[in-house]
């Protein structure tokens, strides 16, 4: 189990080669990576600023992995890496991964990481946009429903 937060971009087949490279204990790997868009509704984002608290974002991405890992205890491993700082349109933002010997452990635990890492995750995104504004992104209600399902089982 790991969390890194950085400023720097990752690669997600040596992420996922570095987790998974001679183990034979494993069945699955799942992978996301979540991308900076470059519309939001009839807006161009021209860039995206994640800020955070780094000890208060590292404590709250292990907790969602620590979680995972008792909710589903066939997880045999797992990554979360997190930018943070100003990203482009296309540039990926975070990167979650999970292993187990069997695929819908790993999806489970994927979805359930990344639900959390939505709407519980410390960091805040201002979006600066074409005509020159720019806005905190706000939550949204159809996150809150996603990590709503979690709460009932």
């Amino acid at each position: 189990m790991s969390v890194r937060l950085q400023a720097e971009d990752f690669d997600i087949g040596m992420e996922i080669e570095a987790l998974v490279g001679g183990r034979t204990d494993i069945g699955a790997a799942v992978s996301f990576t979540g991308l900076v868009r470059d519309m939001i509704g009839d807006q161009r984002i021209l860039d995206m600023t994640l800020e955070h608290y780094p000890a208060m974002a590292q404590a709250e991405l292990e907790r969602i992995e620590i979680e995972a890992q008792n909710r589903w205890p066939t997880l045999t491993d797992s990554l979360i890496i997190h930018r943070y700082g100003t990203l482009l349109p296309g540039d990926r933002i975070v990167l979650v991964i999970t292993l187990s010997s069997h695929r819908q452990t790993t999806f489970e635990a994927a979805e359930f990481m990344m639900d959390f890492l939505k709407t519980r995750a410390p960091f805040w995104k201002k979006e600066t946009v074409q005509n020159g504004g720019s806005s905190w992104v706000e939550a949204r209600d159809k996150d809150d429903r996603a990590l709503a399902r979690w709460h009932k089982t």
